[in-house]
């Protein structure tokens, strides 16, 4: 088992950032986006209570399906595609690795 895994993630802009991310420490991956200063609010803290963590799954990982709670933000949230996530509810583990996700625009954006 490894210790860490690599997760791709994709700023609005367009440039992706290689991130080594810990498999022990059960973050997910708003926390590792705040944790290397990219540009995700996470106002709810992790609580599947806001979308300011929106992101796209880029890859083809096999992801546990969105909780109740998530679905909710998720049909609230702006943007959303049949890829989209909360990254609060995506948790680093080892088949997570080559994960790509995409931030999704803010609201404020077009």
């Amino acid at each position: 088992m490894h210790d860490t895994i690599l997760v791709t993630v994709i700023d609005r802009k367009g440039d992706a950032h290689p991130i080594e991310a810990p498999t022990d420490m059960n973050l997910n991956i708003m926390e590792l986006c705040k944790a290397s200063e990219l540009p995700v609010k996470g106002t709810c803290g992790g609580m599947a209570l806001c979308s300011t963590c929106h992101v796209y799954v880029e890859s083809d990982h096999a992801l546990p399906g969105p909780t109740g709670d998530e679905e909710d933000m998720l049909d609230q949230a702006f943007f959303v595609k049949a890829n989209s996530r909360l990254g609060c509810q995506l948790k680093i583990a080892p088949g997570l690795d080559g994960l790509v996700v995409r931030l999704a625009p803010e609201d404020e954006e077009v």
